[in-house]
C-alpha cells in the first residue's frame, strides 16, 4: 500500500524526474509544482481523506475531470490553463505507470481525460506609431523613467520573451566598436542564442551597466532586485496606458511585453527580412511558429493582394466586326 501513496510519486516526480532526470526550465518545474498544489486539496476534499493519507489511485478519471472543470468554474481559468494543468497530469502518470506495472491501468484512466478544445485568439501586434508612442511615453527625467524606457526599447528590439528579459545579465551584453552590440538570450529548454542590439539600445543600457559586476541581473527593480516577469508586465501596461494620449488606438489593445515580441516579428517581416532568420531572432524551434506572422500582417496581405489585381482589359471585337479577318475569309 505504501508503494501507492501520492505525496510519495509526487516528489519522485517533481524533484527525482523533472530535475535531475529532465532538466526541466525553473518556470516549467513551477508550472508542475502549481498544478499539484491545486490538485492534492482538491482530491483531499473529494475523498475525505487528509493529504499525506491520499493514494494514487484516488486521483480518478472523474476526479481528474472534476478538478478541470472546478479551475474553468470556479477559478475562471481559461481552457488554455486547464489543458496545461492537464497536461501535467498526463506526464505524471506516465511517469507512474512506467515505473510501477501495477498502477498502468490507473495511468491509462487518467490519460484517457481528454484536452478541451480551445478556439485560437488572433495574435495582437502593434504598428509603428503605436509603439513609437509607447517608448516616448516615458519620461527621461527621471532614473525610473529612463529605466523603463531601456526595458521597452530592449523589448522591441530583441522580441525577447518575458523571462528572457529578466534574466540578462551584465554580462551577456557585449558591445562592438561601431557601438551596436549583441545580447546573449536564454530561452525555452536552456537554448542560448545571439540577438543584436541597436547603437541605440546600447547607448540607453549603458548607464544602467556602468560600474556593476557582469553577474548581476541588467533590469532592477525600484528596491534594486532583479526585475521579476510581474514587473516587466507592469512597466509595459503602464506606458500603454500612458501612450493612450497621442495613441488612441491603444485604448482598444491589451498590450503585453508578448504584445512586444509579435510586434518586433511584424515589423521585420514588413521591412524585408528572411522569415528563417526572424525565426532564429525569436527562437523559435519550427518555421510553423514563426509563418503565423506572415498570416496576421494585413498590411503584407494588402500589398500581396495589390501585385496580384488584374489591369483592365479591353473586351475583344466579335470576329464578324474585324474587316481585316473578313476579307481574309471572302479571298479564299
Amino acid at each position: 500500500m505504501n508503494d501507492a501513496i501520492l505525496g510519495t510519486w509526487m516528489r519522485r516526480f517533481l524533484v527525482e524526474h523533472l530535475i535531475a532526470e529532465r532538466n526541466l526550465s525553473r518556470n516549467t518545474q513551477r508550472s508542475y509544482r502549481d498544478t499539484f498544489c491545486l490538485l492534492v486539496p482538491f482530491v483531499s476534499k473529494l475523498q475525505r481523506k487528509p493529504n499525506d493519507r491520499l493514494l494514487v489511485e484516488d486521483v480518478t478519471g472523474d476526479c481528474v475531470r472534476n478538478f478541470l472543470g472546478h479551475l474553468e468554474s470556479e477559478r475562471s481559468c481559461s481552457v488554455r490553463t486547464r489543458n496545461q494543468r492537464l497536461a501535467a497530469l498526463h506526464a505524471f502518470a506516465r511517469f507512474v505507470g512506467d515505473h510501477n506495472p501495477e498502477l498502468v491501468p490507473w495511468c491509462r484512466e487518467v490519460r484517457l481525460v481528454p484536452f478541451k478544445r480551445a478556439d485560437k485568439n488572433p495574435l495582437s501586434y502593434l504598428e509603428k506609431k503605436e509603439m513609437d508612442a509607447i517608448l516616448a511615453s516615458a519620461n527621461l527625467a527621471t532614473k525610473q523613467g529612463r529605466r523603463d524606457h531601456a526595458v521597452l526599447l530592449f523589448l522591441y528590439n530583441s522580441g525577447a520573451r518575458a523571462s528572457e528579459v529578466v534574466g540578462v545579465t551584465i554580462g551577456d551584453i557585449e558591445q562592438d566598436l561601431s557601438g551596436s552590440g549583441t545580447v546573449t538570450l536564454r530561452g525555452k529548454g536552456g537554448k542560448s542564442r545571439f540577438c543584436p542590439l541597436w547603437e541605440k539600445t546600447m547607448g540607453e543600457l549603458a548607464p544602467l551597466m556602468q560600474q556593476r559586476p557582469s553577474t548581476e541581473h541588467l533590469f532592477l527593480n525600484r528596491y534594486g532586485r532583479p526585475l521579476s516577469r510581474f514587473g516587466l508586465r507592469d512597466i509595459v501596461r503602464r506606458h500603454a496606458h500612458l501612450a493612450e494620449a497621442t495613441a488612441p488606438s491603444l485604448a482598444r489593445k491589451r498590450v503585453s511585453p508578448h504584445t512586444i515580441r509579435h510586434t518586433t516579428a511584424t515589423h521585420l517581416l514588413r521591412s524585408g527580412v528572411d522569415i528563417n532568420t526572424i525565426r532564429a531572432w525569436l527562437g523559435h524551434v519550427s518555421l510553423e511558429t514563426t509563418n503565423i506572422y506572415a498570416e496576421i500582417d494585413l498590411e503584407a496581405k494588402a500589398k500581396a493582394l495589390a501585385a496580384c489585381e488584374l489591369e483592365d482589359v479591353k473586351p475583344a471585337k466579335p470576329w464578324r466586326d474585324d474587316p481585316t479577318l473578313m476579307a481574309f475569309l471572302k479571298s479564299l
